[in-house]
């Protein structure tokens, strides 16, 4: 027992190393405001206009796209275009186009959607279904240019 105690004395107290500088990160407050990733639940029915998180609307802010390019992940090279919103209050949506991406990936009430955004307006989607499990789509598409073609293509979900 008297060895237990003579290693936990020389430990410090958890000061770490010398008595001056720290190595611990700054506090969250000082670092960049970085917004990459984010998510969104389907709460709502899943063809309306979709609202992004406030967070990701103010990383823009200055530079808010007039459309956005969505990529769903693993489903080929295809952007959907999605006209974006903005309401004057700091709320951003997806909105004209939408409604294409989502029925063409089967986006259902209770869904989770995963964003990453990929700069230059392209955001790549993940999509998890009601079980939140993630689907994964394929595309034997080999026109990606949806501007041209006002039906909706599919992604093809193999499970």
């Amino acid at each position: 027992m008297a060895s237990t105690s003579r290693t936990r004395r020389g430990r410090g107290r958890g000061r770490g190393r010398g008595s001056g500088s720290s190595s611990l990160p700054p506090p969250p407050s000082t670092l960049p405001l970085i917004i990459e990733e984010f998510f969104i639940v389907v709460c709502e029915d899943p063809l309306v206009k979709k609202e992004l998180p406030k967070k990701f609307a103010d990383y823009l802010d200055g530079q808010e796209p007039a459309k956005v390019y969505l990529r769903a992940a693993d489903c080929g090279p295809r952007l959907w275009t999605v006209e974006v919103l903005f309401d004057g209050q700091g709320r951003m949506y997806l909105d004209k186009g939408w409604e294409k991406f989502a029925i063409a990936h089967g986006v259902d009430f209770g869904w989770f959607l995963h964003f990453k955004y990929e700069g230059d307006d392209v955001l790549t989607v993940k999509v998890f279904d009601g079980t939140m499990c993630r689907r994964y789509y394929y595309s034997d598409d080999e026109d990606t240019d949806d501007e041209s073609d006002d039906d909706v293509k599919p992604c093809i979900h193999p499970l």
